[in-house]
């Protein structure tokens, strides 16, 4: 029995707490082989609100492992409201990860934009175009900054400054320059570092 074989047997766990760590792992290993097992036990582990957490790995990894067979059921959930809205991280996190057609595909995140629901599917999907280091053109950086800025959340601010280093001209200066008045230390430790054009290293739970 190979390694994602025994992980995905234990998604059957009746312990949530068992099945979520195998989740955790799978999506470290980011192996396609494991998706079809992904996908059907988070469908099961839907009925119950109260495995938010363990649903939410389920979710990253499926996007890690790049399952792309979950689009149509991360789009679904997209639309959905969560009483825990720390699982909608993970749904636009995936959604950007699985839906993007090229390695810079802006279209997954304006997809995200135009879904009216709690912000952070707006971040999870912020998220996953920082940490994978996606570039866009100006025009792009533009709208992106613009539609953040419109919603007038700070905590956005964050995961968008952490993607600029990849991001050039006049409106990723101003807003970095906006970042660094914030009075949140992330928002100003992505700006100070964008301004340099550094990624740093994140750990996002």
């Amino acid at each position: 029995m190979t390694v994602i074989q025994e992980l995905t047997n234990l998604l059957e766990s009746r312990s949530s707490p068992k099945r979520r760590s195998p989740a955790k792992k799978l999506r470290k290993l980011g192996d396609p082989l494991a998706g079809p097992d992904l996908l059907s036990a988070l469908k099961r582990e839907l009925a119950d609100k109260r495995t938010w957490e363990t649903q939410y790995q389920m979710v990253m990894a499926l996007g890690h492992c790049g399952y792309r067979e979950s689009i149509p059921l991360l789009h679904i959930l997209a639309n959905e409201r969560f009483e825990h809205t720390m699982f909608l991280v993970a749904v636009g996190d995936a959604y950007v990860r699985l839906s993007r057609l090229s390695e810079d595909d802006s279209k997954p995140l304006f997809d995200i934009l135009t879904i009216r629901n709690d912000d952070a599917l707006l971040d999870g999907a912020l998220r996953a175009v920082a940490m994978l280091r996606m570039e866009f053109r100006e025009d792009c950086t533009v709208r992106i900054i613009d539609a953040v800025m419109a919603r007038k959340q700070e905590h956005s601010w964050s995961w968008v400054a952490a993607a600029c280093p990849g991001w050039s001209g006049a409106a990723v200066e101003v807003f970095l320059d906006q970042c660094l008045l914030s009075g949140r230390e992330d928002i100003k430790t992505a700006a100070t570092a964008a301004k340099i054009k550094e990624y740093l290293k994140w750990n996002p739970l």
